[in-house]
């Protein structure tokens, strides 16, 4: 029963999201509210500060503020109604909104302001709205002057009776200096438009960035990776393995056969007595791998609601949307972790669902800890109001965590029983020493390679939404990529997997996790070129959000890409092993 109610809860909350605001409609002569947002360096996107912090016009203390869902909150958005009177389909000429009086401590706010290039946004029924504080220019008299723009001209397209497009152009500097008071004006045209509602976000998508040539060829050389890995994972099965499995299904032959082929055997068939040990760490190993599997799930089922919902479009939607299905996609995570925790022989099962259940959220809330506490010592909007985070909490608690448990008991119930192809020897063998290219650990930095490969472009237009102000909406090659990576990275764990057991060391479980999930170090590491060399962020505040975003994201690509490649790996161990001739 509970059940029940808690998908069609999740599902009510899923459609809602993907519905346009299909609603705003207006009447002649209607109020339109226009909502200011927030203020903030241009370079820095994440150190955004409440608009009146500066010394702007201020409206009156009952102002509306609208606080919109999850997402939103915690994307750092607090939208105050900055009631200046806009009526639908009523044109405004110049009027005066408010004097400000430049005394000392506002010219110091205002100079700093357009020194470091602040930006503020600005929301009207839902459209967002940019621009600059202001400028410096050139003086005979000093270095430079500084102007603040003092008029906003508003030209609103509308069709029928909802609004289309809004555009911003601001006009009258003013020089800031003490003293001085200013007028700030406004201006509003309303101009009829044959564009659609519907249509009304394509002016703020970007198709010749998204849609440039380098992205369809990154996509087409992606693909040619995926067949020339599958090919030679195809050659290893087909060729080396059926070779070796003709040999233990030679009924017939003599003894002197026999014993030749018993002293030349070799490789991944002599460790078939250890291949199967449990891995150490096993409740730990369990819980990633969990957890990778349940953000794999995550990860497909948000490309495919933003394809299917345009989430791009509404206000922190696909915050929301990873957040709610995080904690309903709880249940992999446990199934997956149980069933694996017990096939190994694991027996204290409560710490592996606990591990599963909190293991990601718990770093990802030591990294937003740290990132909260400074952005409340900034003042900045990108602090989490406490609130917020106790409805987070309530989510874990209360959806992903029982989720996770009764995912944990169901797996090892239905899944956990051994099945190992082959009887696991009491002592274990010793590993040879091998070539320095045949350890574990430079497998596991050379399996993330080809992976990373396989993504780079698309983390360059990844990198460069989320960090440069443009609107990611091409999820349809998202997920072509994704489906690439996850090939990608099976096929290189299966390749680095063979080659580990050819060199007869069966610690295998470990190293085709990090195989996989060395991906993310790449990543992390193309982040830092990203950094210096693509955009001009400065000072410490937006260098410990990027860094620390960053991090929060390679921790998850890194256990997702380690779940797929460890059960890829396990696969063709378990194949390549249930027809030899185990003692």
């Amino acid at each position: 029963m509970w059940s029940a109610v808690r998908f069609f809860c999740f599902f009510v909350v899923v459609f809602s999201l993907l519905i346009p605001d299909a609603l705003a409609k207006y009447q002649d002569g209607e109020t339109v509210t226009l909502w200011v947002n927030k203020v903030g360096p241009y370079n820095n996107p994440q150190e955004t500060y409440n608009y009146y912090s500066l010394p702007f016009c201020h409206p009156g203390g009952n102002a509306a503020h609208k606080w919109g869902g999850l997402g939103e909150v915690l994307g750092g958005n607090e939208l105050i109604d900055s009631q200046i009177e806009i009526k639908f389909k009523r044109d405004v000429e110049k009027t005066k909104v408010c004097e400000i009086e430049l005394e000392a401590d506002k010219v110091k706010q205002f100079k700093d302001a357009i020194e470091n290039s602040y930006w503020f946004e600005f929301f009207m029924d839902d459209l967002p709205l940019w621009g600059f504080i202001g400028e410096t220019i050139p003086d005979k008299s000093s270095d430079k002057k500084h102007v603040l723009w003092t008029h906003k001209n508003l030209v609103i397209k509308y069709n029928g009776n909802q609004i289309i497009h809004v555009n911003l152009t601001q006009e009258i500097p003013k020089p800031v200096e003490e003293g001085r008071s200013l007028d700030m004006t406004y201006s509003v045209k309303w101009i009829e438009t044959n564009i659609t509602f519907a249509r009304r976000f394509d002016v703020y998508l970007d198709y010749p960035f998204f849609e440039h040539q380098i992205h369809w060829f990154s996509v087409f050389n992606s693909f040619m990776m995926v067949i020339f890995l599958t090919g030679l994972v195809s050659m290893i099965l087909m060729r080396t393995l059926r070779n070796d499995y003709a040999k233990y299904a030679r009924e017939d032959d003599d003894l002197e056969t026999l014993e030749r082929d018993v002293s030349e055997e070799s490789g991944w068939k002599l460790v078939h007595g250890d291949v199967f040990r449990p891995p150490q760490n096993l409740a730990l190993i369990s819980a990633v791998v969990g957890t990778g599997a349940q953000l794999a799930t995550l990860a497909l089922l948000v490309i495919i609601l933003a394809i299917v919902g345009m989430l791009y479009i509404g206000r922190g939607a696909i915050v929301t949307t990873f957040i709610v299905c995080y904690a309903f996609t709880s249940f992999i995570a446990g199934y997956v972790s149980g069933g694996m925790y017990s096939r190994n022989g694991g027996k204290n099962w409560i710490k592996s669902m606990i591990l599963t259940a909190s293991l990601f959220p718990f770093m990802c809330f030591g990294i937003g800890f740290v990132l909260n506490t400074i952005a409340i010592f900034y003042g900045s909007l990108a602090a989490i109001p406490f609130g917020t985070m106790v409805v987070v909490f309530i989510i874990w608690a209360f959806i992903s965590f029982p989720l996770a448990l009764l995912g944990t008991v169901i797996g090892r119930n239905w899944s956990g029983r051994p099945n190992n192809p082959c009887r696991v020897k009491t002592i274990p063998r010793p590993i040879p020493e091998k070539k320095w290219y045949l350890t574990p650990s430079i497998i596991s930095l050379m399996g993330g390679l080809l992976p990373f490969g396989s993504i780079f472009i698309e983390m360059y237009f990844v990198f460069s939404s989320f960090w440069n102000y443009k609107v990611y909406y091409v999820y349809g090659f998202m997920l072509l990529v994704f489906v690439i990576l996850i090939i990608v990275t099976v096929c290189v764990t299966i390749v680095g997997t063979y080659f580990l057991l050819n060199a007869e060391n069966y610690h295998w479980q470990w190293t085709s996790f990090f195989s996989a999930a060395s991906t993310a170090l790449y990543v992390y590491l193309y982040s830092i070129y990203y950094y210096h060399a693509k955009t001009k962020m400065s000072g410490f505040f937006q260098t410990c959000f990027y860094f620390g975003y960053t991090l929060m994201f390679c921790l998850g690509l890194g256990i997702l890409c380690g779940a797929v490649g460890y059960l890829g790996s396990n696969l063709f161990v378990r194949r390549i092993y249930q027809n030899i001739k185990c003692d």
